[in-house]
């Protein structure tokens, strides 16, 4: 039997990357990639020359079988996402799921996710916490969100810049104008920026200001 690896790799800054993920790219037999050409620069900046395929959302249900013989084969393969721990909004699940099933061991590097500095820096309660990961663009959303309206513990979301507006507009009709919220953007990067308030101010301040770059949103729990 092979192995699987998950490993994280930098939401930005690549100076997060750890020397232990750097060695397992590099002794493993294949790298599983959510985007080849974001991967390739930065396998190519630590030296990295394993063999890459691509694997995604689109693929990844038809690949899995596929790949879990070549896990039985005997071969070491390795899952990385284009930003952070694969599986966490990202592809990595089902594969994991079948090696379980299969028998297959698998081992999770510890490393970089987006959701835990910006939950920590929020300055909102981190003792308990809820992951949502991104929010039903149009089918659910509404019912998701009068349930998530009840939830006592603090909410995590990851959301695109072109629908930041839309979704702390609903926070503010669903959760409250006076819900805290931190918006923490571009995590490690230059023009990394967390925004706190209540949602209506948040909302404001990015109505007048259009954000870019990736978004972890941190909701405060029902009082």
């Amino acid at each position: 039997m092979g192995k699987l690896y998950l490993v994280p790799t930098p939401i930005g800054n690549l100076k997060d990357m750890t020397f232990r993920a750097v060695d397992v790219l590099k002794d493993v037999d294949l790298i599983l990639a959510e985007d080849t050409r974001t991967s390739g620069k930065l396998l190519k900046h630590f030296e990295i020359t394993t063999q890459m395929q691509s694997h995604h959302m689109h693929n990844e249900h038809k690949m899995t079988n596929a790949i879990v013989e070549k896990l039985k084969s005997g071969l070491s393969i390795a899952v990385i996402s284009d930003a952070g721990t694969p599986a966490i909004s990202d592809p990595g699940f089902l594969l994991t799921r079948a090696c379980v099933e299969h028998g297959i061991e698998v081992e999770c590097l510890p490393g970089a996710t987006a959701f835990v500095p910006a939950l920590v820096n929020s300055g909102l309660p981190n003792d308990k916490f809820v992951f949502e990961g991104f929010l039903p663009v149009k089918k659910g959303r509404q019912t998701r969100l009068k349930l998530l309206a009840e939830e006592t513990r603090t909410l995590i979301f990851y959301e695109s810049p072109h629908k930041l507006i839309k979704t702390l507009s609903h926070f503010c009709e669903y959760f409250g104008e006076n819900r805290p919220v931190s918006v923490s953007r571009e995590l490690t990067k230059l023009y990394e920026e967390t925004i706190r308030g209540t949602a209506k101010e948040v909302l404001e301040y990015y109505a007048n200001k259009p954000p870019k770059g990736e978004l972890v949103i941190i909701v405060g729990g029902k009082k």
